[in-house]
């Protein structure tokens, strides 16, 4: 398709990326039309968005707990954003959650490989594939293996336009 991107195309791809409409419409321009490589363009712009607000300031956010299995397993994790605005927002709630959820189901070790404490790794003798396994950020994401755990925040980066982070997390086992 080439020449004039139609207002309902610009709106699927809106609801399906969450992106800003003029985004969309420039996307779908540049792309010719092709809804696919719209997206494509939309995910690189996306990262460089998220690259430029990471080193912003995360003082607000939430604290989740989840319980699995019956109470048998449990996850607390702390997400951090810019705004208590955003703290309160559907999509901030939701990514939280989900992060919880992957916790309790994936018993990641660190955060991120780069937050992996080197006298652990030393001691353990762990290569950077069994510390990038053991990272929350690096997993794949339990609803989608396609994604993975920091793909899933630089989307609701994009999505809310501030920096998000995962601070920390503890997972309970009965047992363990």
């Amino acid at each position: 398709m080439t020449g004039q991107v139609t207002t309902e195309a610009v709106r699927a791809l809106r609801e399906e990326t969450g992106a800003g409409i003029m985004d969309c419409k420039r996307a779908l321009t540049d792309a010719a039309g092709d809804a696919e490589r719209a997206k494509a363009i939309l995910r690189e712009q996306g990262l460089q968005k998220a690259d430029k607000k990471a080193g912003r300031e995360t003082s607000q956010g939430l604290v989740e707990a989840y319980l699995h299995g019956g109470g048998r397993i449990g996850a607390l994790v702390e997400v951090n954003c810019e705004t208590d605005f955003v703290a309160r927002s559907d999509a901030f709630k939701e990514l939280v959650r989900e992060v919880a959820m992957q916790v309790a189901a994936m018993n990641p070790r660190f955060v991120s490989k780069d937050e992996a404490p080197a006298e652990v790794v030393a001691a353990e003798g762990l290569t950077p594939e069994q510390v990038e396994g053991m990272s929350l950020l690096s997993q794949p994401y339990i609803r989608d293996q396609s994604r993975t755990v920091g793909q899933l925040v630089t989307e609701v980066v994009v999505k809310t336009g501030e920096n998000i982070r995962v601070r920390r997390f503890s997972r309970f086992e009965l047992g363990r």
